[in-house]
C-alpha cells in the first residue's frame, strides 16, 4: 500500500485533535483565561502539525498518481500492442488510423496508417457494412473471429483456428452406430443344406468385412442375417460422399453368385449416448426395411433423416403366413371395438374406397356397425363413377360420412382403420387420429420418416401392388367371411387394376392370387370399364397440361402446365401416367398450380428411374415407380428449376 495512503489515518487522529481542543479551550474560556491561552497555543502546535501532514499528503498523493499513471499508460500501451487480439482503428473514410503489432503480424506489415481497410482484405469491408457485430473470416488460410464496434470505428480480430479444429476433431470423433441387415436372408436360405449356406455366407461377409477394413469400422456379427457396426462421424461423412455404395456391391456380387441378396443400414449418429444412438439405429432400420429394403437411413435426434440406396424395386417377400395371423389379429380387434371409421388419404382414389368397401364387410361379420369417411374434392371421374354405383347399394352408401360426422360417432371404443397411407398429414380428418386411440395402419407405400404415432396394429407392405390387395387377402383368411358380394369384389379388383395400371406395373404372384380371388367371388370386369371410363372436355384438358413437354435426360420428360392456370391434382397425376405410355420415355414428371399457393408435381416411371428418389429432394415420396411432391408459394418456372436439380441429384447418386 502506497505510503501516503497508510498516512491518511493519522490526519484524522489530528483533525479530532483539533476539534478536541477547541472544545476544550472553549470551556476553559469560561473558568481560567491562563488555562484557555495554553489551550490556544496547544491547538495552534496541532493545526501547524495537521497543515505540514496534510501538505505531505497532497505532495506524496500527486507523485503517486503522476507515477501510476504513467505506469499504466505504459503497461496499457505494451498490453495492447502485445495482446494475442488484433485491434484497428480506423476513420469514417474507412482509413486505418491505428493498429497493434498482433493486426501487423497478421496481415504481414501490410497494415500502415491512411491505407483503405478494403486493400487489407476482401471480406473486411463488406463485414462491416453488414448490420452484425461478429462474424468469422479466412486470412492465409487462418480462421478469425471479427467484431466491429460501429460507434468507436473499431475492429477486434481474434484467431479461432486452433478452437475450430478442436471442435471438428471432436465432432469427427464423436460415436456412430449402424445395424446392418439382409433383406431376404432367410427366405433365400430356406431349404439350402448346410454346404450351400455356408458359399452363401461367404459371399456376402467377405464383401462386408472388405467394406468396414478399408473404412476403419468395428464390426461384428449378431447374427445369421444382422451386424453391428461402430464407426465415427467422419467415416459416416465419407460413407455418404459414396452414397453408401456397400448396397451396389452387395446387389452386384451376389447377383453374379446367383444369390439375390440386398442389404439395409441403419444409422444412429448426432448424439453422445450409446443407448440413444442404438435406439436411433434401430429405428433407422426399421424405416429402411419398410421402404422396401436395399438402402441405407441416417437418423439424428432432433434432425430429418436421410436416405442412400434404393434404387431397385421391392421384391416380394410377403408369407401368407403373415397376412392370415394380421387378418386375424383385426378381426379381435374389430370384436373389442364398439365401431369402426375407415378412413384414407386426402383427395381419395380407388384404392381407398375399394379396400374401404371391403373392409366394410369384415365389420358387417363380426357384427360392429363401421363408416367410411368421405372426401368430395376434386375427385377424379373414377371416384365419382364408383360413387355413382355405390349409390345403387344402399345398405353400403348409408355408412358413407363426412369427416365431421364421423367426429360425432366417436366414442372410447372406436377403432379408427387408416388405408392407403402412414402420414398424419395426408389423412382425410386430422381430428379423428387425436381423438381415437386404436389406430390400424394398412399401407403399401414405402414408409417415409413421417408416420402416425402408435398404432395397435401395422400392416406395411411395399411389395404390394396396392392396398386393395393387401385387403383382398386379409379377407381371404377371415374365418368368418365366406361370400364376398359382386360390388364387393368389383371394388376391391378396381383399386388393383388402378394402381397397376391393368397390371402393367408392380405387379407380382400374389398381385395376381388377389385378383383370381375377386373374380372367383364375381368381380365384374366390364363394370371396372365403365367406372374407368373419362369426361372427353378432362381428356382434352389433360392433353393440354402435356403439349409443352420435353426430354430432360436419360429418357425423363417433363411438363409442366400454365403458370396462370389452376389443375386439379388428379389430372395432373393423369398427365404423368398417359406420357409414360409415350416411346422412349422412362419416365414421367408433370408440374402444375393447383391453387394459388400450391405446384403439384406427379412422377411416374417404368421401374429404370426411381422417381421417389427424386420426389423425396422435394419433400414429397411415393413408390419407385410413382411418386409426388407438392410444394408450397413458388412459380412454375422455380419448380422446374427446383426439379431438374432433383434429378441430377438422383443421377449424381447412381453415378
Amino acid at each position: 500500500m502506497p505510503s501516503f495512503l497508510k498516512k491518511t489515518g493519522n490526519r484524522y487522529l489530528l483533525y479530532l485533535l483539533i476539534i478536541v481542543s477547541l472544545i476544550i479551550a472553549g470551556l476553559l474560556s469560561f473558568h481560567s483565561k491562563t488555562l484557555s491561552i495554553l489551550a490556544l497555543v496547544a491547538l495552534m502546535i496541532i493545526s501547524y502539525f495537521v497543515i505540514r501532514a496534510e501538505m505531505l499528503f497532497r505532495s506524496e498523493a500527486e507523485d503517486f498518481i503522476q507515477t501510476f499513471s504513467q505506469r499504466f499508460n505504459e503497461i496499457s500501451e505494451e498490453a495492447i500492442a502485445e495482446l494475442p487480439t488484433g485491434v484497428l482503428l480506423y476513420n469514417e473514410n474507412r482509413e486505418i488510423e491505428w493498429s497493434n503489432r498482433y493486426m501487423q503480424d497478421v496481415f504481414e506489415e501490410k497494415v500502415e496508417v491512411g491505407k483503405q481497410l478494403s486493400d487489407l482484405s476482401d471480406d473486411i469491408l463488406p463485414f462491416i457494412l453488414k448490420k452484425t457485430e461478429d462474424d468469422e473470416i479466412n486470412i492465409d488460410g487462418r480462421y478469425y473471429k471479427i467484431q466491429h464496434k460501429k460507434k468507436q470505428c473499431l475492429i477486434y480480430l481474434t484467431d479461432v483456428t486452433d478452437l475450430k479444429e478442436l471442435s471438428k476433431k471432436y465432432r469427427e470423433e464423436k460415436p456412430v452406430i449402424c445395424m446392418l441387415f439382409l433383406d431376404n436372408y432367410d427366405d433365400l436360405t430356406q431349404g439350402m443344406d448346410d454346404q450351400k449356406k455356408s458359399s452363401v455366407q461367404n459371399i456376402f461377409t467377405s464383401e462386408i468385412m472388405k467394406w468396414a477394413k478399408e473404412n476403419e469400422i468395428f464390426l461384428r456379427r449378431v447374427s445369421s442375417d444382422r451386424f453391428v457396426a461402430i464407426l465415427n462421424e467422419k467415416t459416416l461423412e465419407q460413407l455418404e460422399k459414396t452414397k453408401f455404395n456397400i448396397l451396389d456391391e452387395i446387389r452386384v456380387t451376389t447377383m453374379k453368385n446367383n444369390v439375390p441378396l440386398t442389404l439395409s443400414i441403419g444409422v444412429g449418429s448426432g448424439v453422445d449416448s450409446l443407448n440413444e444412438l442404438g435406439v436411433l439405429a434401430q429405428s433407422s432400420l426399421d424405416l429402411a426395411l419398410g421402404r422396401g429394403g436395399d438402402q441405407a437411413v441416417i437418423k439424428m435426434l432432433n434432425g430429418k433423416a436421410r436416405f442412400y440406396g434404393g434404387k431397385t424395386s421391392p421384391t416380394g417377400k410377403r408369407t401368407r403366413v403373415r397376412a392370415r395371423v394380421i387378418s386375424h389379429a383385426l378381426r379381435d380387434l374389430i370384436i373389442d371395438s364398439e365401431n369402426v371409421i375407415i378412413m384414407g388419404h386426402k383427395h381419395p382414389d380407388l384404392d381407398v374406397y375399394g379396400p374401404a368397401i371391403g373392409l366394410l364387410k369384415v365389420a358387417e361379420v363380426n357384427d360392429r356397425p363401421a363408416y367410411v369417411v368421405m372426401d368430395k374434392s376434386e375427385m377424379d371421374s373414377s371416384v365419382e363413377n364408383l360413387l355413382e354405383e355405390v349409390e345403387k347399394h344402399p345398405s353400403i352408401f348409408k355408412k358413407f360420412v363426412s369427416g365431421e360426422a364421423a367426429l360425432d360417432l366417436v366414442t372410447e371404443k372406436t377403432l379408427l382403420i387408416i388405408i392407403d397411407t402412414h402420414k398424419p398429414s395426408l389423412v382425410i380428418e386430422e381430428k379423428l387420429l387425436k381423438e381415437i386411440n386404436k389406430v390400424v395402419v394398412i399401407d403399401h407405400h414405402r414408409r417415409g420418416e413421417e408416420v402416425i404415432n402408435n398404432p395397435i396394429l401395422t400392416y406395411m407392405e411395399p411389395y404390394a401392388s396396392s392396398t386393395a390387395e393387401l385387403v383382398s387377402e386379409l379377407i381371404e383368411y377371415h374365418p368368418n367371411l365366406k361370400k364376398l358380394e359382386i360390388f364387393e369384389a368389383t371394388a376391391l379388383l378396381a383399386g388393383i387394376v388402378m394402381d397397376t395400371k391393368s397390371f402393367t406395373l408392380r405387379t407380382g404372384a400374389r398381385t395376381f392370387d388377389a385378383a383370381s380371388y375377386l373374380r372367383f367371388h364375381g368381380a365384374d370386369p366390364t363394370l371396372i370399364q365403365n367406372i374407368f371410363k373419362e369426361d372427353i372436355e378432362q381428356v382434352v384438358e389433360r392433353n393440354k397440361l402435356i403439349e409443352n413437354v420435353y426430354f430432360y435426360k436419360n429418357g425423363v420428360v417433363i411438363a409442366t402446365g400454365e403458370n396462370n392456370l389452376n389443375y386439379k391434382q388428379v389430372q395432373i397425376a393423369k398427365a404423368a401416367d398417359s406420357l409414360l405410355t409415350m416411346e422412349d420415355v422412362a419416365a414421367s414428371l408433370v408440374i402444375g398450380r393447383c391453387n394459388e399457393n400450391m405446384i403439384a408435381i406427379s412422377s411416374r416411371s417404368l421401374g429404370e428411374v426411381n422417381v421417389q428418389l427424386i420426389m423425396e429432394e422435394l419433400g414429397g415420396g411415393g413408390h419407385l415407380t410413382n411418386a409426388a411432391a407438392q410444394l408450397q408459394n413458388k412459380t412454375i418456372e422455380e419448380a422446374e428449376k427446383l426439379v431438374h436439380q432433383a434429378i441430377e441429384t438422383y443421377y449424381e447418386g447412381r453415378e
